[in-house]
């Protein structure tokens, strides 16, 4: 076998589809987990500066902001050996199916993994369906936020107080009622909104959710990819078996 031939062989035991489920996947928790990471950190810094300046106010707050950070390194964490181990078993069973090398064969402990790994990444997808909703809040609420800004700014709106126009972050339940001051009106709402914590924390949040998105796409197609090299492993098995007798 030459040179070329071999070369063309190792191409066809790329999985392809898994490959760019690894890079899509990767690009997506990274964006999610770096973009979210520093977000939270700006829209506490807003909260404490803006809306809740008696530090008791916002505690319970600031430890939630705090242990979704710490949940965010462990995504981080366990994406990245996940994302490794799907793109091997990949390469396995793509191997696998595709006759490449006559020393991989399926066995019932590789059927079994393929199949963990099917039903696993379901779960994970369908969890990061809820993830990919939860990270669209607060690109709503910051948006909210954003577009009555605008509603000031406009000279052509038609309001005779500007400073009748507020935003209450209270009523989002992001901190109690009893918060001081809780919400902000007129021009100084307006220069909330140009401050670079709520300018970075506003597109950090869109990318983030973007992120999200990105990582349910990548997980769909490992699904798929799986999906299908489980089902022709176990039909591949049934010939194996008929053949012996």
């Amino acid at each position: 076998m030459g040179c070329f031939e071999c070369c063309i062989k190792c191409l066809g035991g790329v999985p392809y589809a898994s490959l760019v489920a690894t890079i899509l996947c990767f690009s997506g928790v990274a964006l999610f987990c770096g973009c979210g990471h520093v977000a939270l950190t700006g829209t506490l810094t807003i909260l404490e500066n803006h809306f809740s300046k008696v530090t008791t106010d916002h505690a319970m707050l600031t430890d939630v902001i705090q242990l979704m950070q710490y949940v965010i390194y462990g995504i981080a964490s366990f994406f990245f050996l996940y994302g490794i181990i799907l793109l091997a078993e990949g390469f396995y069973t793509t191997s696998a199916v595709k006759e490449l090398h006559s020393e991989f064969k399926t066995t019932i402990c590789g059927r079994c993994i393929s199949g963990m790994f099917v039903f696993l990444t379901y779960i994970l997808g369908v969890a990061w369906l809820g993830v990919f909703g939860f990270s669209a809040v607060p690109v709503f609420l910051f948006y909210n936020m954003w577009s009555t800004c605008n509603a000031i700014n406009t000279p052509t709106v038609n309001v005779t107080d500007i400073d009748s126009i507020c935003v209450d972050v209270r009523q989002y339940g992001i901190i109690p009622w009893n918060a001081t001051p809780g919400r902000a009106c007129g021009s100084t709402l307006g220069d909330i909104c140009k401050t670079s914590d709520f300018y970075l924390s506003y597109h950090l949040y869109i990318v983030a959710c973007a992120g999200a998105g990105a990582t349910v796409i990548a997980l769909l197609i490992y699904m798929m990819a799986t999906t299908y090299n489980f089902a022709v492993l176990k039909f591949k098995s049934r010939e194996d078996c008929c053949t012996k007798f």
